[in-house]
Parts: C-alpha cells; structure tokens; sequence
C-alpha cells in the first residue's frame, strides 16, 4: 500500500468527518421512507411498530454490523473493497466465480439508478405538508439533473462539504428522535428479538413485510464499495456513531406512530411528523442536501464498478476522464447520461417515493447474497476456520434468502423494472466477458523467435521505405515468447512496415488495485524489444505516458539508442520518430460458429462501434498512431463444395 493511501485510510478526526460525507448517505437517508414503507398499509398498532423497530435493530446489527463492518471490510484488495475487489482477490480459485461477480455488480449499478430518484424524492415530499398543491416531480428532476450536469467538474470541491453537512443530518436524526423516545422510552423494549419474532411468525403480513424492513440496511454494500476512499478503521467507529443516530430516529419515529394507535397513516411520512412545524423547512434542506450526499455516492461508486469492469473484461471500453489528480477522482461520460436518463425514467414512471420503495430494494438483495457468496470463498480461501465459514454462509444465505422472498413480493408493483435493469447491464457484462474468452481462446499466437531473421532483414532493406524509425505493435500476447499471428501479417505481408526497432507492448491487468509495474526483454539487439505492462485494474491507461518514461529508462541504461539511423539526422542526434499500430478486428464473414457464440459475437461487435476505439482507450496520441483493421476469423468454414466446369 502506497503511503498516500495509507494517510488517507488511517484514523483520524478528519477521516472520520469525511468517511460520514462519502460512505454513509445511502443508508443515513434511509429514515425519510423505512417506517413510511413497512406500516404504510396497515393499521398501527403496538404489535406492528414494536415488531418493527425489533426487526429494524437487529437487520442493521446482524447485516450492516457484523457482515460488513466486522466481517466484510476484513476482505480487502490492498485497501480497496467493493464486489470487483472482492472477485480480483478470488477469481484465481474458480471459473465459476465471475457469476456471482457479473450478477451483483449488474444489481448493484441497478441500485445507483434507483437510488437518487427515491432519496431526492423522499426529502423533497415533504414540502407537500406545507405546500399541499406542490409539484414535486419538476423539483426532484431538476435536482437530479444539475446533480448530473456537475460530474464533468470533479467532486474534489464539493466533497469537502459532505462532511460537515452529514453530520449535522446525522445530529438532527438523533435529536428528532430523542425528542419522541422521552415521551415513551418505553419504546426501547422492541430491542427484545422476541418482538421481530412475534410479527415475523404470527402477524398476517408479518413476512412480506421484510421486503421494507431490508430498506434499512441498503447502503451497506456501500460500506464495503467505498473502502478504499476512507479506510477501514475509519469506518468502524464511525459507524457506532451513524448506528446510534439512525436507531434514535427510527425509534422517535415507532414513538410517533403507537401514538397513533388505531389509525393509519394516510399519506402522512412518519419522519417529517417527528418535525416541529417551526423547522420543517430546515429540515427539508437538510434531508435535500443529505439525499443529493446520498446520491453523489452512488455515482462516484457507479464510477468506480464500471472502470473496474472494463480492466476485468466486464464492460466495454469507454472514455474515462479524471477531473483532477486527487484519488478516486473520476467521471465517465457515457455512464452519467446513463444514470441521468435512468433516474429521470424512475421519477417518470413512479412519480413518488412510495411508489418507488417497490422498485427498491430487490436489485440489491441479489448483490448482497453474491458478497456473501464471494466473501465464504474468500475466508475459506484465506484458512478462516471453516466452521465458521460454513457458519457464515448457511446464517447470511437464510436472512438474505428470506429478505429475497420477500421483496419478491414486490414484482409486479415494480421490482420487475430493478430487475430488467440489472438484466439488461448483467447482459452487457456477460457479452463482453464471453466474447474476450472466445476471441482469447482462438487467437493464433506464434513464436516470436522464428521471425527474428526476417525482422532484421526488413529493417535493413533499403529497398522498402522506411515506415518509421521506432514502430510499437500495441499486443494481447502476454508470454514474451508469442506474438499474434496477425502483427507479423500486418508487418511482413499485409503492407511491408520496415523500421529501425520493432517494439510489442503488452498491457496486463493485474488483481491489485494500484499496480504501476514493466518488464523489458530485449530480444535482438538494436531490433526488437518486448516491454509488458502490469497496471492495477485501477489505474488508468495511460500508454503513451508511460511508453515514453520506458524508454527514456533505456536510453539512460544504454540498453537502447533512439537517435534517428538516417545519416544526415543522426550526425545531428535527432531522435527518431515513434508510430503506433492497433489492430482493430471485425468479425469476418468467412466464420462457422456454433449459434450462442454467434450471437455473442454480433452483439460485441454492435456494441463496439459505439465505444472508445482502441488507441484512446489505451491514451494514445492520435497524431502517431495507425489503427489497421484485421478480420477476426474465429472459426474458418472449411466445408466447401466447389466443382469446376469446362
């Protein structure tokens, strides 16, 4: 671990006041519509708010609590967590792995979708107690889309604020609370798990009702996603803080509700009535900036999956920009608009909080139950005592399974769109993943070692014009022995490319996270040079960038001279010109493939052409870069009858 990262990560006042504005706005937010969404529909009453409040308490001890802040956040990669950290660390160990990886980490992009337009919502509704004729669906779109339009300018500024307004969110929570539970501390006899029992098992709705219950604990996958921004310890302890404001106001808020025994809500949001009439609107700001908190870190989060996906072979290429130097600095472009149109789509179509709450959810259950299922392979991995880890998986699987059946329920009142969501990315994810095995898998490498003579004797052919002094063939073949069939076509056969030195650059993404690695192997003299990358799948492709620093680290070494080899250039010591080549590939008609390969093939390459070409993905400059495009033939089609006629 680097010593930046190890400044930013260690325990601090400072890290703790930032660890409250990046990681804890998802579920700090939860309070606007958790007791709204489980006693909405029923009468109040004693039995209902204090099964409640008891299944409340022990989902954040037993989910947020032990899984991931005791237990998960033990599972990271140099520093770094979320479910893409988690799989780097384990995918070594089975193939298999990349399902529960695919499926949480489409879930999970689902959810940012969902979250924005339910958080901003909820905080917003609330004007409607003194506004009753209010629009709030302009307000909240408009909201979301400054929110958006802002990303390009970096969150370095803005981020120094999310803080010290979390913590006066947080505050207000416990003290709106406190202002309830001193009329009825009685409140506090729900902490007995005898009352989640009581409702779970003989209430008619009891079970179904844990569908809005797990509505509490949906930020704690983010507990885990934003590790590498706070560090560990920074999160434990100010989790005890954040726990104890969140049950201090889910409490206030049953305190209010058994005051309305008999009753139902109507309408009525259970945390604004806890609200002085005098601070509603305050409170109102507050909650809208705590949302917007909550919003920004399911972005940034969005952000961070995605570029890790693309390093993982998960997603497509896609332009990433870096807003500024600082770490985790990140904005996409392609993914903003993505979000933006999705959480307009959900303001749309669901135009309230409550309506929403049936969308919520289901996507990250399933995102859940994948960490659980790549966290037992970790600590089993790891020699964890096995006990325990079977411990782990058969109580975590039963909770989450049951959270699952529940928010099945709500399917046809709109989980289905959370699903189609995560169906749609998780079929991205498998696209891409299947076709870099395929077109891995049937690449034809050669021996680099059997052209070297040819090599030599192309570069000292002054009969052929020379196509450059230094050519770099950018390569997928990782052994430093291989090369692609395909490069040497394109140097020897296609058009004949002399240059002085031959150089095959090869990037490997490695399974940690920060890794700025190269190897250099000289393979003639003078002629040819293999340099093979090792970047984290969090670093940025920078080639061009790096390139440059390899080779003045040979030039200092004498392992290379780039002084131009024309006479007239070289008495002046004029360097030689560097050129790039990418081979970009189409998929040749002249292919046989089974149909599901087919399909996959089509559908990656109908994608491509709306992604970043190869030379920007890898940063570099376009002045000095030749993109040749070279038929992939997965499977020549071998089976043809021809008869020739006189």
């Amino acid at each position: 671990m680097s010593k930046e990262h190890h400044e930013t990560n260690k325990l601090s006042l400072g890290g703790l006041l930032v660890t409250l504005g990046i990681i804890f706005g998802d579920i700090g937010t939860s309070p606007l519509y958790v007791m709204q969404a489980i006693i909405g529909k029923e009468v109040i009453d004693e039995e209902l708010v204090f099964g409640s409040l008891s299944l409340i308490f022990w989902t954040l001890t037993l989910q947020t609590t032990l899984k991931y802040v005791i237990l998960i956040l033990r599972a990271d990669n140099r520093g770094e967590g979320g479910i893409f950290a988690l799989y780097a660390l384990v995918r070594r160990h089975a193939k298999w792995l990349t399902v529960p990886a695919i499926i949480g980490g489409a879930a999970l992009l689902a959810d940012g979708i969902i979250t924005p337009p339910i958080s901003v919502s909820s905080a917003i509704e609330g004007l409607q107690i003194k506004y009753p004729e209010i629009e709030t669906i302009p307000i909240v779109i408009g909201i979301l889309t400054v929110l958006f339009l802002i990303q390009s300018l970096g969150t370095n500024v803005v981020g120094r604020a999310f803080g010290p307004i979390m913590l006066i969110w947080f505050s207000m929570l416990a003290i709106l609370g406190i202002s309830q539970v001193i009329h009825n501390p009685s409140i506090f006899r729900a902490i007995n798990p005898y009352y989640a029992y009581k409702l779970l098992f003989f209430h008619k709705e009891g079970f179904w009702l844990l569908g809005s219950v797990f509505l509490c604990t949906t930020g704690a996958e983010a507990l885990y996603s934003d590790l590498g921004h706070c560090g560990r310890q920074n999160i434990r302890v100010s989790w005890v803080f954040v726990k104890i404001t969140l049950l201090l106001n889910y409490f206030g808020q049953g305190a209010w509700a058994i005051s309305q025994h008999g009753t139902h809500l109507d309408g009525r949001k259970p945390f604004y009535e806890i609200v002085p009439e005098w601070f509603l609107l305050p409170a109102i700001l507050i909650a809208t900036a705590a949302a917007i908190i909550a919003s920004q870190a399911l972005i940034t989060g969005s952000y961070t999956l995605i570029s890790e996906g693309i390093r993982l072979s998960f997603w497509p290429k896609v332009r990433l920009n870096y807003p500024s130097d600082k770490k985790g600095q990140l904005y996409i472009p392609s993914i903003n608009w993505f979000l933006l149109a999705g959480c307009i789509g959900i303001v749309l179509y669901f135009k309230e909080s409550s309506n929403m709450e049936a969308a919520y959810g289901l996507a990250i259950t399933l995102t859940m139950m994948m960490t659980t299922i790549l966290a037992v392979v970790y600590l089993y991995t790891h020699k964890f005592n096995k006990i325990w880890v079977g411990l782990f998986l058969v109580v975590y699987l039963a909770i989450e399974l049951s959270f699952l059946a529940a928010n099945l329920l709500k399917f046809t009142h709109g989980g289905w769109v959370s699903l189609l969501i995560a169906t749609l990315i998780g079929g991205v994810m498998i696209v891409w993943y299947r076709s870099s095995k395929i077109k891995n898998r049937l690449t034809e490498y050669v021996k680099l070692e059997k052209y070297i003579p040819g090599l030599k004797e192309l570069s000292e052919d002054v009969s052929i014009p020379k196509y450059a002094t230094h050519l770099i063939f950018m390569s997928n073949a990782n052994r430093v022995t291989d090369i692609e069939s395909k490069v040497m076509y394109s140097i020897l056969e296609k058009r004949p490319k002399r240059a002085d030195i031959f150089w095959f650059v090869h990037v490997d993404t490695t399974d940690e996270p920060y890794t700025r690695k190269y190897k250099v192997d000289v393979i003639a003299k003078d002629d040819i040079i293999k340099v093979n990358f090792k970047l984290g799948f969090r670093v940025e492709q920078r080639i061009n960038l790096y390139f440059k620093k390899v080779v003045e680290d040979l030039v200092k070494s004498g392992e290379v001279d780039i002084t131009s080899r024309y006479e007239s250039l070289s008495k002046q010591n004029v360097i030689g010109d560097f050129r790039f080549v990418v081979l970009e590939k189409y998929l040749s008609y002249d292919n046989k493939l089974p149909f599901f390969e087919k399909l996959v093939m089509e559908t990656y390459f109908f994608i491509k052409q709306f992604t970043t070409p190869e030379h920007k993905w890898f940063g570099l400059d376009a002045s000095n870069v030749k993109v040749e495009k070279v038929p992939l033939v997965i499977r020549p089609n071998t089976e043809i009858n021809l008869e020739r006629i006189m």
